[in-house]
C-alpha cells in the first residue's frame, strides 16, 4: 500500500516527463517476495509510480507496472463478470464446503490484505503458502 508520507523528507522531484508534478513517498513496503523491503523511494503521480529508488529488480518491475487505472471488473465468478456480494457469497460458499482450504498467493497485496489472509487461513484451519515456497 502505497501511502504519501507525512515526514519532513516527503516532498516534490519534479515532473514525471510530462509536466506532472512527482510524489515522493518514502519507506513504502514492497510485498511482491518475501523479503518485504520497507525502505522503497517511490515517485509518483496521480496514476503510475514512474521510480522506485532501493528496490530490487522484482520490485521494480512490480512498482513501475502497476497503476491506478481501473482495467478489470471489481469481481470474477468462473471467469464471468460478479458483483462483489456475489463473489463473496461464492468463496463462502466453496470455503465452508473445503475441507482443508489452501489460502495462497498474496505476493501482489498489501500487508493489510496478507494480515487477514493469516487471520482466514487460521479461522478455517487451513494452510497458508506463499510463491516464495515454489
Amino acid at each position: 500500500m502505497i501511502k504519501e508520507s507525512s515526514s519532513p523528507n516527503s516532498g516534490s522531484s519534479g515532473n514525471s516527463g510530462n509536466g506532472t508534478e512527482l510524489k515522493i513517498v518514502k519507506n513504502a513496503t514492497c510485498t511482491f517476495c518475501g523479503c518485504v523491503c520497507d525502505d522503497i523511494e517511490l515517485h509518483a503521480d496521480d496514476v503510475r509510480i514512474h521510480k522506485a529508488v532501493k528496490a530490487c529488480v522484482l520490485g521494480k518491475a512490480w512498482f513501475l507496472n502497476h497503476t491506478a487505472e481501473r482495467k478489470y471488473p471489481d469481481a470474477l465468478i468462473d471467469g464471468k463478470e460478479a458483483t462483489v456480494d456475489e463473489a463473496i457469497e461464492a468463496a463462502a460458499y466453496h470455503l465452508y464446503k473445503a475441507d482443508m482450504p489452501l489460502v495462497y498467493g498474496m505476493s501482489n497485496t498489501t500487508c493489510e490484505a496478507q494480515k487477514e489472509c493469516v487471520a482466514l487461513a487460521d479461522q478455517l484451519g487451513g494452510l497458508l503458502d506463499s510463491h516464495t515456497s515454489l
